[in-house]
């Protein structure tokens, strides 16, 4: 997946390959200007937009794909959230808990399973009640499953079922974590800051916010229907709609397409 960046130097418009780190160094091909550019997204943000990529320009199959590892992704996201929140709370140092974190993620790496129990432990832990999203029926298992061990060829419709499932429970997840997200996110600034230690004196460094579907639910505004301003205005409104999980993964399309066209400089719409 690709996305645009200008070259610092000469201000041209270069096409930059997204790296599994964020971290991308770059040499211009217009005026040779070396770059460092670090994108600050989430493996869970970027996974979900390949695969809602995918989608749109009509490779359904492949967009399942991109959903399930994000889910995944996510989970571990929340598992080193709460794990990090946690040693902060008692006062440690953030250096030695992360090592302790990545000695103990290595563990369940590579198996999936061993990575759900993780993340039902870690909401347990957290929210003190019995996470109600670990049934096949709410991780779409069934059907990932059947997509992509059994070859099975999805219809568009059946894809963005999942998906909007998959984007409804992460969206809820952030919501609880709320600030708390940021323990985890700090990672990627640390390794970005170690990255930009070893950069020579002639590589110009460049971070970009590039926004996702999460970063458009979290940063992006209230919907199509403002929220009233006054007590009185809310009280003669009533109480807002509940939008079930395709309404809320449209709502983020439209969302992220506004501030798409924000990050390239173009006009919103109204």
């Amino acid at each position: 997946m690709r996305f645009p960046t200008a070259c610092p130097h000469c201000t041209r418009e270069i096409q930059a390959e997204f790296t599994d780190s964020h971290i991308h160094d770059l040499t211009c091909p217009h005026c040779g200007g070396r770059s460092c550019v670090f994108v600050r997204k989430q493996k869970f943000e970027l996974l979900f937009d390949l695969g809602t990529r995918a989608l749109m320009d009509g490779y359904a199959r492949e967009a399942v794909a991109s959903f399930a590892a994000a889910l995944e992704r996510f989970f571990e996201f929340y598992v080193k959230a709460h794990a990090l929140e946690g040693a902060a709370a008692r006062g440690g140092d953030f250096g030695a808990a992360q090592a302790t974190l990545d000695r103990t993620w290595r563990h369940v790496a590579s198996q999936s399973e061993r990575q759900l129990g993780m993340m039902t432990l870690a909401y347990f832990l957290r929210e003190g009640r019995e996470p109600d999203f670990m049934d096949g029926k709410s991780l779409g298992s069934d059907f990932r499953n059947r997509v992509i061990h059994r070859g099975y060829l999805p219809t568009h419709a059946e894809v963005e079922a999942y998906a909007a499932r998959v984007f409804a429970l992460i969206d809820r997840l952030l919501t609880e974590l709320g600030p708390s997200a940021a323990h985890a996110e700090l990672l990627q600034e640390l390794t970005f800051a170690a990255h930009l230690e070893t950069l020579p004196d002639d590589v110009t460094a460049v971070f970009e916010e590039h926004p996702g579907m999460f970063r458009a639910r979290r940063f992006g505004g209230e919907g199509p229907v403002s929220a009233p301003r006054t007590p009185g205005e809310k009280k003669a409104l009533g109480p807002a709609p509940s939008l079930n999980d395709g309404q809320k993964f449209q709502q983020a399309l439209r969302e992220r397409g506004q501030l798409l066209r924000a990050f390239k400089g173009e006009k919103t719409l109204p």
